[in-house]
């Protein structure tokens, strides 16, 4: 049962709303007073509060500011017998929902109590739905470097320092860029992602700063840029290190000068925009190659955070597991699955050549093919990534080609015993070796099962 607060001085006004209400089927109760009212609020949960403007003592717009400092997200419908546009417009300011005139129209008092009982509704579902996914962006992980990037995290984050995140693909340095910005002072802003790497080299000035209509073929219409977009909220340029030499000088004038100018333009722009970048790519590397400007690598690495490799924090695997686990049976509508410590063991053991992104499709995967409520083991399997990435290794650090053939002999013969569960007999048939073989290349080298 949905309960309403009148609040007006007139006892004509409170019998005549609650006849109105109460036939709809809400509950109604009264007050007389703002201080009443604010009583009322502070010990009983209403769905609308209908509010006079003109009554002795506080006013209705100054109960209206101390109602919104109780409960910002309770809506509060304003009525007023000497109505004006200016009133209604200092009301809407304030926070009111809508602004009703005395005589009160019934069709509309209702009209007007169920939209703003909608809205409600609307706000938990979107707060809700922010907090999931909010929740899917934590980051993971107790080990010393991840706790180090978090105390680093909370202490950049109020501040509006630049920063670029380092790191190879897939260690999540996204995740650290909105953990930034969710803890910082422009929370409540927008932060406007930008993947440098997916916009095509003649679009990416357009994406970022705006079309002027008829600038270049097939700009039909004026673009709003994604600086603009991020105006007192926060831009974050993924994989900045491919952006192309005529954008980066324009990322460089804005932060110099705090304004964009649209392409086809002649007028410059203001914007107050706080800069995040991040890559995968050695920018000394790109400057010395002449792909990368000296000076905008300076202006986005005031402050460095680096985000280290899956393979530098094993000891978060278990964690990001059964993070994964718990969410991806939740978003599918699964029972919870539990995951064996033999699971578990594989998975540290493993390169995870794609980091956090290539765990984490390795979970779903496991979670989805699993029939139980159980992880089956025997589904894990190394990934094309995974091994790419010890074969990239042993390229570079191979300094003979029996070396290599040595490391890509022993990292096929530990796959397949992986793979088998290290089940000799098993893994002897699908190398078509003998048992005897297998147990010589084990000991040759120093392949055995973790405890």
């Amino acid at each position: 049962m949905k309960t309403i607060l009148v609040v007006d001085d007139e006892r004509s006004i409170q019998e005549s709303l609650t006849m109105i209400l109460e036939y709809e089927k809400f509950t109604v109760d009264c007050a007389s007073s703002g201080s009443e009212a604010l009583e009322k609020l502070q010990s009983n949960g209403y769905a609308v509060v209908l509010l006079d403007v003109k009554m002795p003592g506080m006013d209705g717009l100054e109960t209206l500011d101390k109602i919104r400092q109780l409960n910002p997200d309770l809506p509060v419908v304003m009525i007023s017998g000497h109505g004006t546009i200016e009133t209604a417009v200092e009301a809407t300011k304030r926070g009111a929902f809508d602004f009703l005139q005395k005589p009160l129209d019934r069709d509309k008092v209702l009209v007007t109590i169920r939209n703003s009982i909608e809205r409600t509704l609307l706000v938990k579902d979107y707060k809700k739905i922010k907090e999931t996914l909010e929740g899917r962006d934590t980051i993971i992980g107790k080990s010393k470097v991840m706790m180090d990037i978090l105390a680093l995290i909370e202490r950049v984050a109020p501040t509006d320092s630049r920063i670029l995140i380092t790191g190879d693909n897939g260690t999540g340095k996204e995740l650290v860029a909105k953990a930034i910005h969710r803890f910082s002072r422009r929370a409540r802003k927008p932060l406007i992602e930008v993947n440098c790497a997916a916009i095509p080299t003649e679009l990416i000035e357009s994406e970022l700063f705006g079309h002027e209509k008829g600038s270049f073929t097939g700009a039909t219409t004026q673009r709003i840029g994604k600086f603009e977009q991020a105006d007192e909220g926060t831009i974050f340029l993924d994989e900045v290190g491919d952006m192309s030499l005529p954008a980066q000088a324009k990322v460089l004038r804005a932060l110099e000068e705090g304004k964009i100018e649209r392409v086809g333009g002649n007028r410059t722009i203001s914007v107050d925009v706080r800069i995040i970048a991040a890559t995968n790519k050695n920018l000394k590397e790109e400057i010395a190659k002449g792909q990368f400007r000296e000076d905008l690598y300076h202006r986005l690495n005031v402050i460095p955070i680096h985000v280290p490799a899956l393979r530098e924090h094993r000891e978060d695997i278990p964690l990001l597991v059964k993070h994964f686990v718990d969410d991806i049976c939740s978003r599918n509508g699964m029972p919870a699955k539990q995951v064996e410590h033999e699971v578990l063991k594989v998975l540290e053991s493993m390169e995870w050549g794609g980091n956090v992104r290539e765990l984490r499709n390795m979970v779903e995967r496991l979670v989805i093919m699993s029939p139980g409520n159980r992880i089956d083991v025997q589904l894990i399997q190394p990934s094309p990534a995974a091994i790419k990435g010890e074969f990239d290794a042993m390229l570079t650090t191979s300094t003979t080609f029996q070396e290599f053939k040595d490391q890509a002999e022993k990292l096929f013969i530990r796959s397949q015993l992986e793979l088998h569960q290290w089940n000799i007999t098993k893994t002897a048939e699908a190398l078509d070796i003998q048992r005897s073989h297998l147990y010589t290349k084990m000991k040759r080298y120093g392949l055995m099962k973790e405890e």
